[in-house]
């Protein structure tokens, strides 16, 4: 299924991420050379989160608790940081990056790529042997 790679795309700069945080403790300066690259992950990851949103959406699929999850305001604020980080921004601390910013956004965006994980996951497993992908 062409959507499970934008999926393991994205997920791919989450693990990045994670291994800059995890090693710094999650205490970067957002100047220093971790904090930057902790950002460039981060945003990649965010923006390729959407995009697996997007592709869900006009795919038509389903399922209980991500459709729930993706009601969430949150969801806009997610299009616009990825607006903001593949089209160009003067402001280098942009709204469409710091409107994602909100008490609950880390939290949410974590649940969305479990969810996600999940269902991949379970589709992979329903469909081993059928020739589908």
């Amino acid at each position: 299924m062409a959507l499970h790679r934008y999926f393991i795309w994205s997920d791919v700069m989450r693990l990045l991420m994670d291994q800059i945080g995890e090693r710094q403790g999650w205490k970067v300066e957002s100047t220093s050379q971790a904090g930057i690259r902790l950002f460039h992950f981060m945003s990649y990851w965010y923006a390729g989160l959407y995009v697996v949103i997007e592709g869900w959406r006009e795919l038509g699929l389903h399922d209980d608790v991500i459709d729930e999850l993706l009601e969430s305001p949150h969801v806009k604020l997610l299009r616009r940081y990825r607006n903001g980080a593949f089209h160009y921004q003067r402001k280098y601390f942009d709204d469409r990056f710091m409107d994602f910013m909100k008490p609950g956004a880390p939290a949410w965006i974590r649940s969305v790529r479990h969810e996600f994980s999940r269902w991949f996951l379970a589709y992979t497993n329903q469909n081993k042997g059928k020739g589908k992908r």
